[in-house]
């Protein structure tokens, strides 16, 4: 079948224009990503460092480690320290993780207290400017993450209610919570001095360990060191049952220490209120979280703690939420 050339003419015409629609949504797009000033980079959880290990995340774009085992000696850790350097990789973090700085058994919250300086120490052999600590875990029957109203005293950091209305059967989870804030604080201050001699920040995480779950909350608990050494590591999926992740980071600003990247898929009644998924498959605003990371002022590592992924695609997907355009999936 033959053209007209007039027909011809005009499809070509409007085929130019298609392409200068997309050349310039291209370059509107290439100008999105120039506008961030804050700069982010990729960096992965792992036990340890290793030569093959190292040689896969650069080969993958990925330059950062944060490591996590614990039976690490000093000397092991400068070792691999120096392993990492070699591949041209940084060891910016270690995850101290769970600890029981909240017991009210004085003698465990000792114990815990010197465990949890090694651990700085061991952040510091590693050339970490961080240490991730998990202060304590409570139990207890709870509201649903959707029902949460806490109101607390600013000045105390005591919890009042925790949900509008009847709070007599959350009455054992409020007492729990208010003795693990006050001797957690007790304990995290005592571990500053060797923080501030080691060069490595706390990095203060609240991991589904049922302690102060509201952004506001969570904020208080940190401004209440009033220390530069203790500061916020925050996951951008871990409390998205509670509040949106840029609700989080619009709260903690500043302080933010360090980021994971994980995603959640909420599902209100279902178990957990929902499940951890894929980077891009949850409920995470991807785009919306670049904006505040951005209105944080954050520089720094985000380090994946998400599965679904090779190294390759995750790398990918990240390049893809730090240009602004969300996961790209």
């Amino acid at each position: 079948m033959q053209l007209k050339r007039r027909s011809f003419i005009k499809g070509a015409v409007f085929a130019t224009a298609g392409v200068a629609v997309m050349r310039g949504s291209q370059a509107l797009a290439a100008d999105a990503e120039q506008t961030f000033k804050t700069q982010l980079y990729k960096s992965h959880i792992k036990p340890r460092a290793t030569d093959e290990l190292c040689q896969k995340l650069m080969q993958a774009g990925i330059t950062g480690l944060e490591l996590t085992d614990k039976g690490v000696s000093i000397q092991e850790a400068r070792a691999g320290r120096v392993l990492a350097e070699k591949h041209g990789m940084t060891i910016h973090s270690f995850m101290g993780g769970w600890a029981s700085l909240g017991e009210s058994d004085l003698a465990k919250r000792r114990q815990a207290v010197e465990d949890t300086k090694n651990l700085i120490r061991i952040a510091a052999a590693y050339g970490g400017s961080t240490m991730l600590l998990v202060p304590h875990r409570i139990g207890g029957v709870m509201p649903q993450p959707a029902d949460f109203k806490i109101e607390f005293d600013p000045a105390t950091l005591m919890i009042k209610s925790v949900v509008d209305g009847d709070n007599a059967p959350y009455q054992k989870y409020i007492e729990e919570h208010n003795s693990a804030t006050a001797n957690s604080i007790e304990a995290i201050t005592q571990l500053i001095p060797v923080a501030a001699k080691e060069g490595v920040i706390i990095g203060i995480e609240n991991v589904w360990n049922n302690l102060w779950v509201k952004p506001e909350f969570a904020a208080a608990y940190l401004n209440a060191f009033n220390s530069v050494w203790v500061r916020q590591y925050f996951d951008l999926g871990n409390h998205t049952r509670y509040d949106k992740a840029e609700a989080w980071l619009d709260v903690f600003g500043r302080s933010i220490a360090k980021l994971h990247i994980k995603d959640f898929k909420v599902e209100r009644g279902a178990k957990n209120d929902g499940e951890f998924v894929p980077i891009g498959k949850g409920s995470v605003d991807w785009v919306s979280v670049r904006g505040a990371i951005e209105r944080a002022g954050y520089n720094g590592w985000v380090s994946i703690e998400s599965s679904g992924w090779s190294d390759e695609e995750h790398s990918r997907i990240l390049d893809s939420i730090f240009a602004g355009r969300g996961a790209g999936i």
